[in-house]
């Protein structure tokens, strides 16, 4: 994940800046060219984040025990999943990309992100109480050390991703929607991901220690 966010910052922060474009009197020295128009948030996902959450209060409220499972395994694997991807192949494959391509990549990347991270977050979170709970978890059980250790992890997982993580995507994505960005605010946002990406990186390493710790007794 930090080596992704690594490569998203030398795209965007580094492209080349072109020379003042009429009508923009704020294009200058530090200043990117003029973007192509997008959405900070895809209105077309916006569908299936209801139906996720939607399916999630559904299993809180009937406590199926299936369907608290199916939302915290699944949310949780993607979220683990999702980092490491990034992590360990697009960050390589940015890596090797022209500054242009790096810095459209994470113009269509980005927002995405803006709905995707979240909902997995929630996901996992209300589900895995949820089901901690309706299995007596969170009381006195033999592997009561580890379920503690797996939600001080999580619960510090999920504040980097939405208290640091998620504002400075946000920060970027609306610096980026203005006439004439400026390129060194974006560096400097964008290294906010390197350093949370580095905790959370990490943090999926020692989550996916405690999760089979776990469910191997």
């Amino acid at each position: 994940m930090a080596e992704t966010v690594e490569g998203l910052v030398s795209g965007v922060a580094n492209v080349p800046v072109e020379a003042p474009v009429a009508g923009h009197p704020q294009a200058s020295q530090g200043h990117l060219a003029p973007a192509q128009d997008f959405q900070v948030v895809p209105v077309a996902g916006l569908p299936l984040v209801a139906l996720a959450l939607g399916g999630l209060v559904a299993a809180i409220a009937t406590n199926t025990v299936w369907g608290l499972d199916f939302f915290h395994v699944v949310a949780g694997g993607l979220w683990t999943g999702i980092d490491l991807f990034l992590g360990f192949v697009i960050g390589p494959v940015l890596g090797r990309m022209s500054i242009p391509s790096r810095a459209e990549f994470s113009r269509r990347f980005m927002p995405k992100m803006v709905l995707l991270m979240p909902t997995l977050v929630v996901c996992t979170l209300a589900a895995g109480w949820q089901l901690a709970r309706h299995l007596g978890n969170l009381g006195p059980v033999p592997n009561h050390p580890w379920v503690i250790a797996s939600m001080a992890v999580v619960g510090v997982m999920a504040v980097v991703a939405l208290g640091l993580l998620e504002p400075a995507n946000l920060a970027v994505l609306f610096e980026l929607k203005k006439p004439v960005p400026n390129g060194q605010v974006i560096g400097k946002l964008m290294k906010r991901f390197i350093y949370t990406a580095g905790v959370t990186g990490a943090m999926q390493v020692a989550t996916l220690i405690i999760m089979t710790k776990l469910a191997s007794g």
